[in-house]
């Protein structure tokens, strides 16, 4: 049977994985009357919810007597992680672009991955039936896009369909509106090359993606390189200096079929598999024939930009809503993480309690954090910091992002005022049809660390923002963060609906009438600079005395503010930390107690 290694790459929401349920369908993986979910290939709770692919996922079709194993991409920046190994396993890509959105950074960032490993892309237009789709302008922003990626003439050379994955058709004729998908699996069979593969060579695979399973243990997914592997065949693992790692057998070979792992006798060169047997071979590690010394080379990682604490919940209310909160279990799950995932660094804190976290931006440790806590997990989270570097005169350098704006003109003055105050450049600005302006920035990430929130506010939450890791460029210096100071309960208890009314004259509150406090939790925003301890438990004295007027006043309270995970990370200032629960997120002071608070304030200033 012939074979052809695919990816799909595109950016966040431009329908890739929408288009390979139709691949599944029109290839006849899946039969007609079989009910299947709706973007069957994010399967994780939080991509559903999202509407984002966070995870590579590996799938296979037949088509005619062809076998197309196709790597479904994330494509968001923060998970480029997955994205860069991905490519090594595949000998062509699939770009994705949106028929009005047209290439955005995302976009940029694989295409350019892809390209360097010379790969020949497909370019596929999708969506062209939405009534604002500029079709032949999109094309021409990719092909000025390849060029500034320095792709090469055969590169440039790229066929082109014109396709709308949720109807299921592709055309070479941009004007079509009906069809099947079969110039697609014609194009892939005709421009994707076959893998090169030496059969007769030993056996080696190299380690892309890890997996778990409660029966089989490890399981590692990657392509074969060279010769056969067969079931229950000695293997050892060597690692990128070719020391080995451990030795075992093959116990388990898997292929992929649909969505399915299924289980085979043998696995040739080329081919995309899934491989269990060894307990210690990890990420970037090479799986070959005990005769082999030499690793294969492993794709280097773009370095982790922003860092965040990870804490043992050492709140009043700990424990009570986990079921894991000691630094152990905490401990083993984010090194388990960092295990699987090669762009994310645990590094252990010298008091044992706490661990620093360091990863490619807000969203991918923010889905880190949300996983963990829907697994049971208590943790105090602090504010990202970015990472700092240092250039070859000695001079401190800091991670830079290209942030692309989509927004509706009137909002574009204040969107550029705020830009500005976050030390960013302006590099584009430009027309974008409908109203809308798009704006390109060059700006430092740790401007951009809580502005999101902001952003939506000013632009009516009409405006798209989408950040990508650019350089590391010299410090910026200061940059102002978040202006008012916030409402810290003085005591615990419950917070009183007659206390609270007065204190809405004071800001924005985070908490509402029966919700628990302690002691540092923080419950809303000042409206002034300053942080100010109220009493937000203050319950109404009852005597036999009447207020005059015989009657009493009811409380209307406005509906308390409640931040999601991500909102409350970016939040929060350098003396703050997020307790998140599974049931709950609260905001709090690092150090509860006020004297303690005061004292570390004074050493901050002395410093």
């Amino acid at each position: 049977m012939n074979l052809r290694n695919i990816a799909i790459i595109a950016h966040v929401d431009h329908g890739k994985t929408t288009l390979v349920d139709q691949l599944f369908r029109q290839s006849g993986t899946f039969r007609d009357n079989q009910r299947v979910e709706e973007r069957a290939m994010d399967s994780n709770d939080l991509e559903k919810e999202r509407g984002i692919t966070i995870l590579a996922k590996p799938t296979s079709i037949v088509w005619n007597d062809t076998r197309i194993n196709i790597v479904d991409t994330p494509g968001h920046a923060d998970f480029g992680g997955e994205v860069e190994r991905i490519l090594s396993m595949v000998d062509g890509v699939i770009l994705l672009v949106d028929s009005s959105e047209g290439a955005m950074p995302q976009t940029k960032f694989v295409t350019g991955k892809a390209l360097a490993l010379g790969l020949r892309p497909i370019v596929v237009v999708n969506k062209i039936d939405r009534a604002d789709e500029r079709t032949q302008e999109v094309l021409d922003e990719v092909f000025d896009l390849f060029v500034s990626l320095e792709a090469n003439d055969e590169q440039l050379d790229f066929p082109v369909l014109f396709a709308s994955g949720r109807n299921g058709y592709a055309s070479t004729d941009p004007t079509a509106r009906e069809g099947t998908l079969t110039p697609l699996f014609e194009k892939i069979v005709e421009h994707v090359p076959a893998p090169k593969v030496d059969l007769d060579a030993p056996f080696t695979f190299l380690v892309t993606l890890l997996d778990r399973d409660n029966f089989l243990g490890r399981i590692l997914t990657g392509r074969v390189n060279s010769g056969v592997v067969k079931l229950n065949q000695p293997i050892h693992a060597l690692d990128n200096d070719g020391n080995v790692v451990e030795a075992g057998r093959a116990s388990k070979l898997m292929s992929f079929h649909g969505l399915e792992r299924v289980p085979v006798e043998e696995a040739r060169a080329g081919e995309i598999i899934s491989l269990a047997g060894l307990t210690v071979a990890t990420v970037a590690n090479t799986i070959a024939d005990t005769s082999v010394s030499e690793p294969l080379h492993a794709q280097p990682i773009d370095p982790p930009t922003l860092s965040m604490r990870f804490a043992v919940n050492d709140s009043p209310m700990a424990g009570r809503e986990g079921s894991k909160v000691t630094s152990r279990m905490i401990r083993d799950r984010l090194l388990r993480e960092a295990e699987s995932n090669v762009a994310i660094k645990v590094t252990e804190a010298a008091d044992r309690d706490s661990f620093e976290v360091a990863g490619r931006g807000e969203l991918q440790l923010g889905v880190l954090i949300e996983t963990m806590r829907r697994e049971g997990f208590e943790l105090g989270i602090s504010r990202p910091r970015v990472l700092f570097g240092e250039d070859e005169d000695g001079k401190k350098t800091e991670p830079y992002e290209t942030v692309i704006i989509d927004v509706d003109e009137e909002y574009s003055g204040t969107v550029v005022e705020k830009m500005n105050l976050r030390k960013a450049e302006l590099t584009d600005m430009r027309p974008s049809g409908g109203g809308k302006t798009r704006i390109t920035f060059s700006a430092p990430s740790r401007g951009m660390i809580g502005y999101h929130g902001e952003f939506l506010s000013d632009t009516r939450g009409t405006g798209i923002m989408n950040r990508l890791f650019e350089k590391y460029g010299p410090h910026k210096g200061a940059i102002e963060g978040r202006k008012n100071g916030v409402l810290i309960s003085n005591g615990a208890g419950e917070a009183q609906g007659y206390a609270l009314g007065p204190l809405e004259d004071r800001g924005i509150l985070f908490v509402g009438h029966g919700e628990a406090l302690y002691e540092g939790m923080i419950i809303g925003e000042n409206a002034k600079t300053d942080d100010l301890e109220v009493n937000p438990m203050k319950a109404k004295q009852l005597t036999n005395f009447r207020a005059s007027g015989g009657k009493d006043d009811a409380i209307r309270l406005t509906p308390p503010k409640k931040m999601t995970l991500e909102q409350a990370i970016a939040y929060i200032d350098d003396d703050e930390m997020v307790e998140v629960t599974p049931k709950s997120i609260r905001l709090r002071k690092r150090y509860l107690d006020p004297h303690e608070r005061k004292r570390a304030s004074r050493a901050k200033v002395a410093a």
